[in-house]
C-alpha cells in the first residue's frame, strides 16, 4: 500500500499489507479485560505474526480499512463495554499510525478466559 504525504514530497512511503493486522491485534491487547495473545514479557522482535493477528481480516481499499477481528476477553468483564473500548482503540491506533481512515471495526468475542 502506498500512501503519499501533502508535505514537500521527497519519496513515497509504503506500509506492508500485515503491517495494519498488526496494529490491531496490538491496540486491542491495550484494553484491560481482552485476553492476552501471548505472555506480555516475551513479546520481542521474535514476534509470531502469524499467531498476533490470527482471527484478523483487514480490508484496506485505497486509503479506507475495514477490520474483522476476533478477540478473547477475560471473564467477569463484559462483552459490550470490553468490544466497544477495543473497536476504539483499534480505530484510533491505525488511524493515528497510519493516516488511513477506518471505516468500520467489527467485533468477535472468540473466547472467555480466566486470568
Amino acid at each position: 500500500m502506498s500512501m503519499s504525504n501533502n508535505n514537500e514530497k521527497i519519496g513515497s512511503i509504503r506500509i506492508a499489507t500485515d503491517v495494519v493486522p498488526l496494529i490491531a491485534a496490538l491496540a486491542s491487547c491495550d484494553v484491560e479485560g481482552v485476553a492476552p495473545l501471548q505472555d506480555k514479557k516475551n513479546l520481542s522482535f521474535k514476534i509470531n505474526l502469524k499467531r498476533l493477528t490470527r482471527g484478523i481480516k483487514v480490508d484496506i481499499k485505497g486509503r479506507k480499512v475495514s477490520v474483522d477481528m476476533a478477540i478473547g476477553i477475560l471473564y467477569g468483564y463484559q462483552v459490550p463495554e470490553i468490544s466497544g473500548k477495543v473497536q476504539n482503540s483499534v480505530k484510533t491506533t491505525i488511524e493515528t499510525m497510519t493516516g488511513l481512515e477506518v471505516t468500520d471495526v467489527n467485533v468477535r468475542i472468540s473466547s472467555v478466559s480466566v486470568a
